[in-house]
Formats: C-alpha cells, structure tokens, sequence
C-alpha cells in the first residue's frame, strides 16, 4: 500500500518508505507536485534522484507533458522470451554462448557495419513508413539518419543487458529465459536534450523551481513537434529490443540448435501514453516505472547478479495503473566505482557469466536496491509470474 506524502498542491502517493529517499529525490518530487498541470504523482519503490524528475515516478499533467519526466532514453524498456531449453541444455561452456551473443549484438557505443535487415524480426513491419518519418523529425537530429539505422538492433551501455536466465521454483524451474534491456539509443537522447532546450527558453517556464522541469503545454508548435519526436524514438526504442531478441535468439538456436521460443513480453519503462483517470483525459509520464493495468505483463529485473520478475498488473488505478520498473540504484555510479573493486564485482556476480572488470564496477549488484524488497514493497500493484536468476549477462 502507498503512503500519501503532502505539504504540494496534489499528493504524493508512495510505495517507497519516505524516510528511505534521498532528500535530493523528495525534492524533485514535490516540485513536480506543484506543478500547475499536474493531476497526480505516484513513485515507485525503486524511486531515486534523475534529472528533473525522479527516476521510478509516474506523473500525471492536465494538457501538458515535461520531457524530463520522460527521460532522455526515450522508450527505454525490456523485453524477455521464454525459451523451450533447460538448464541441462545450455552448453557447459557459457562463455562460448556469451561470446555469440556479443557477436551477434554490439554493445557500448557500437553498431552494425550494415543496417540489419527488418526481414529477420519476425512480426514487425512498417520499417519503410517508418524511416521516411525521420524527415519530419527535428532539424537537429537530420545529419544520424545512417548512424541511427545502424544501431538499431545494438545494446549501449551503462545498465543495459543481455542476459540468459533460469527460471526459479515451480512447475517450470531450471528453464531458460533471454532478456534484454535498452532504449532508443543515441537518436532518442539527441531528439530528447534537443526538446529540453526549447521547453526551458518557453515564457511559462520562466519561474519553475528547477529549469529541468520545463513543460510543453497542449495547442502550441512546440508540443506537437515534441509529442512527434517522442512518440516516433519509443517506436525506435521497441523496433530496437525486437531487433535484438530476433539477433539473440538467432545466437541461442546456433549454439543449442532446435531450440524455439515463445512469443516476447515488452514494455517500456520511459514513455508517455495518453490515459484516462477521474474522468480525466491526461498525458501520464512513466519514467522508471511501467505500465500495470490488470492482466498487463511486465518485466522488473534486478541487478546483474541477483536475479529479475516477470509480473502480471493488477491496474490499481491509485497508482496509475503503474508498477517499478527494477531495483533501482542505491549509489551513484562515481561512489559504486570509489567503493568497490573487479574483486568485489566478481564475488557479487559468482556463478554469473559476464565481464568482472573495472569498467562495469558500477553495475556491480551492491550499487542497487534489493529487487526482492522492491518487490515485496508493490503486492497491491503486482504479481509475481516467475522468478528468474541469470547464469550470462553481456554488458555494454
């Protein structure tokens, strides 16, 4: 259950200990309550400091929307496919799957030589209607045409991952899941920093308590052209997780060959969607968090050695039909690289197929929040339909 935080023009609904976020964090959060367009806020139990916003809020506005509620990964998310193996059918060597997979998908500021061709993800079509919109998007961003094209289908870095799970418990302990984690890559960031200097040069945005807070307001050029770039980078982001499921899967069958797959579960966790709540028709912000409504399926992964849930919404409207979308952090990425070695990493990710070196450091589990405590923290917004723990984890 959530605990109503006033002392802003609307409530704070929080399924996060108040006394647990950092005073950064709830500072943020009541100065996006009072807000004049704001409807409502819910935070999530994963909340922590962002830019602007929170990371792990949902912000409901009346005919507005901030882009830093959004987040400049637009349409960031997961996606995650059950597969036919067993733990007994992976290959003792998991680093010669771990290496395909790497091969298959570039990682970090990588990207393919060649655009991969859409004939290769299976059920999504649309790709040339697609590309030709890039003309209408923003002036800016005209000149990363060929290098968007060629990163679709590439993971990036930071906390993105690709991983090979078991499933936990139950009828089905010991199968295998791939998962995935990513966004719309460096285009959605352009197009996101590009809308965030004009919203905060706008007169309305003249007295905000923090400038990152800036705003487009509904019926004026500046928000269409932003809700055009927004809703096109999350149509990149999911083309880019399809793209990569069909590489991955491509890689698992090669090394385990026969293996099939089910249909992918994918959600966003930094979007915008048009949604209705109070007889209210509202722009609702999901950054760090996804969507919940009842029967919804969602993915809320932990670190990259403890594990992640696959859940099912329960729509609990006091919370916007809405849900965590991970652990989130606990320490910065500088403090998590002055505290821990590759030796910590290593211990932390024992068992777990992955890089162990000092540029992942600050992924290291430690750095996060208790997945299994952030789940516990939301049973009135979710439940739980597996339980998966990865034994390969590819890091940008």
């Amino acid at each position: 259950m959530y605990t109503a935080v006033d002392g802003a023009r609307v409530p704070i609904r929080m399924w996060a200990d108040p006394t647990s976020v950092e005073d950064q964090a709830m500072r943020q959060l009541h100065n996006v309550a009072n807000l004049p367009w704001v409807h409502g806020v819910a935070v999530m139990p994963d909340v922590h400091y962002g830019k602007g916003a929170t990371v792990g809020s949902v912000i409901a506005m009346r005919d507005a929307v901030s882009p830093a509620a959004v987040g400049v990964d637009i349409g960031c998310g997961m996606s995650a496919v059950r597969t036919s193996l067993t733990a007994a059918d992976l290959p003792d060597d998991l680093g010669r799957l771990r290496r395909r997979i790497e091969s298959a998908v570039p990682v970090g500021f990588g990207l393919h030589k060649t655009p991969v061709n859409p004939a290769k993800v299976h059920g999504v079509g649309g790709w040339d209607t697609f590309w030709k919109s890039f003309g209408a998007l923003h002036e800016g961003v005209q000149g990363l045409h060929d290098r968007a094209a060629r990163q679709v289908g590439s993971l990036g870095g930071g906390n993105h991952f690709i991983e090979v799970c078991l499933e936990q418990g139950g009828a089905d302990e010991g199968r295998v899941w791939v998962m995935l984690h990513s966004g719309s890559r460096n285009i959605g960031k352009e197009l996101a920093e590009r809308h965030m200097a004009v919203a905060r040069k706008l007169p309305h945005n003249a007295d905000l308590p923090d400038r990152d807070l800036a705003v487009f307001v509904a019926g004026t050029p500046e928000m269409a052209a932003y809700r055009r770039d927004l809703f096109w980078a999350q149509d990149y982001a999911a083309r880019n997780r399809a793209t990569m499921v069909a590489l991955v899967k491509l890689a698992v069958a090669e090394v385990v060959p026969g293996t099939t797959f089910d249909d992918a579960i994918s959600c966003h966790h930094n979007y915008v969607a048009e949604e209705t709540y109070d007889g209210v028709d509202l722009l609702v912000t999901r950054k760090g968090a996804i969507r919940a409504g009842a029967g919804d399926l969602g993915i809320i992964p932990g670190s990259m050695g403890t594990g992640s849930y696959i859940v099912r919404g329960l729509g609990n409207r006091d919370s916007f039909e809405s849900a965590s979308h991970g652990a989130g952090r606990r320490m910065s990425r500088t403090k998590a690289r002055k505290t821990f070695t590759a030796a910590d990493l290593a211990a932390q990710t024992d068992g777990v197929e992955c890089r162990k070196d000092t540029g992942v450091v600050d992924e290291i589990p430690a750095a996060y929040k208790d997945i299994d405590a952030v789940i516990q923290a939301q049973t009135d917004l979710v439940e739980v339909v597996a339980h998966l723990k990865q034994v390969v984890c590819v890091k940008g």
